[in-house]
């Protein structure tokens, strides 16, 4: 059986509908956000990409310990994203990090891969484990530097034959009986059939790519992002990509760019001819990491920290994987009908800008307001760097919730595969 995806917005709503309605969120303690902190998304090759990955997790999990006061010795897990687990992001790259900062080694860390939602399954992972009683105190966080390990870097791995000493190939991602089910797609191509679906245009998402780096000057222009992110101290490299000894300062995220629609028509499309998505509607290449705090509301108050927001929900779900990318619809769909809420009760989103069409779907599908989608840009504008992207995103929208004195947040991301990962959460 081969699935077609090209059933109508209304056969792929009916469907997902009826899989959500079969379960309920796990209501154990109340687990709170006490803080958030991202670096600077770095461009490719830019100014985070003299770090080694471990160096720049490890500055943000350090960051949330000395920003809260926290004793880190009583953070009992660290659960932390990141998709090309290979070179300078294997090994546990959340557990390296956490001992490369100089941070206690009695604290438990995991890495994740749910694709571009890795971080974000991160936090509800943590959050499910301080909700159960597992853990009393939790980090959750994510890392990705693209510049040094670049995407597909995990599915293109190579070793040594140990007699010939010629290079192997490691074998592909999937197997010829992943052929027997479904198609096999790029990003690229599912976010065109998203397009053809639910009638998007160029037009459309190149207005949408203007709206994402315009929205994010305003941020960085009002201030929006103050108190969100660390400076960070790269080292400068020679030549040779050796150390000099001095270090420069990344301190805004480098992704921005002048943008008219008028170049930004100009740009040749990727997957298709004649198709919607170009480099400069699509989400960027790019290096950052992120953390989040969290802890039960109990924990909070014995140790005289403020809790910021509580965590209502959180899901991943599977949907089709030809389309890959319609996980936000389902996402969101399940943590509305979970919580009794409707679209209109919530006051900020943060959809992840894989590319325009995902996002563009999305609230076509749910019906929420683009106003209140991404007000201070997307990926599309600032970068996506994979693993850190989902706590990124709670970061910003933990942020606006306090700028607009908004009450409820809903975080969702695509991922490669087709799964869709989906936040809820409450600022207090």
């Amino acid at each position: 059986m081969r699935v077609a995806a090209n059933r109508s917005p209304i056969e792929h709503d009916r469907k997902m509908t009826t899989m959500s309605n079969s379960n309920t969120p796990n209501k154990g303690r109340t687990v709170v956000i006490v803080d958030a902190v991202r670096t600077p998304i770095g461009r490719k090759n830019g100014g985070l990409s003299t770090l080694h990955p471990t160096d720049l997790l490890g500055l943000v999990q350090k960051a949330i310990v000395e920003r809260t006061g926290i004793d880190p010795s009583k953070i009992e897990q660290v659960v932390g994203g990141n998709v090309s687990q290979v070179g300078a992001q294997s090994f546990n790259v959340t557990r390296t990090a956490w001992l490369s900062a100089g941070l206690p080694l009695t604290t438990a860390c995991t890495t994740v891969d749910t694709q571009c939602g890795s971080s974000q399954q991160a936090t509800g992972l943590a959050a499910s484990l301080i909700a159960s009683g597992v853990v009393d105190i939790a980090v959750a966080c994510g890392v990705e530097s693209m510049s040094r390990v670049p995407i597909g870097s995990n599915s293109n791995a190579f070793t040594k034959d140990p007699k010939t000493k010629a290079e192997v190939s490691l074998g592909k991602a999937v197997s010829k009986s992943y052929f027997e089910h479904y198609e096999f797609t790029s990003q690229f191509e599912g976010a065109e059939r998203i397009a053809d679906i639910w009638n998007i245009t160029r037009a459309d998402t190149d207005n949408f790519g203007m709206q994402s780096q315009q929205r994010a000057a305003r941020a960085w222009a009002e201030g929006r992002f103050d108190g969100q992110f660390i400076t960070v101290n790269a080292p400068d490299l020679d030549a040779d990509g050796k150390p000099t000894g001095s270090t420069h300062a990344v301190a805004r995220d480098e992704g921005m760019r002048e943008t008219t629609l008028e170049s930004l028509s100009s740009l040749k499309p990727v997957a298709r001819e004649n198709g919607v998505h170009t480099a400069g509607n699509s989400s960027q290449i790019s290096d950052g990491a992120s953390a989040i705090l969290m802890m039960t509301e109990e924990k909070a108050k014995e140790l005289g920290l403020k809790p910021r927001a509580r965590i209502v929900d959180s899901c991943l779900v599977g949907v089709d994987p030809v389309l890959m990318l319609t996980g936000p619809i389902d996402a969101t769909k399940r943590l509305l009908e979970r919580n009794n809420l409707t679209i209109d009760q919530i006051d900020t989103f943060e959809i992840n800008e894989a590319f325009a069409s995902v996002v563009l779907a999305w609230a076509k599908e749910v019906g929420a307001d683009l106003e209140k989608t991404n007000p201070n840009g997307g990926a599309i504008a600032l970068g996506h760097p994979l693993g850190s992207t989902g706590a990124i995103l709670t970061t910003k929208a933990l942020y606006e919730l306090e700028r607009t004195g908004g009450r409820y947040g809903l975080i969702s991301m695509c991922c490669g595969g087709g799964l869709g990962t989906g936040t809820l959460i409450e600022r207090l």
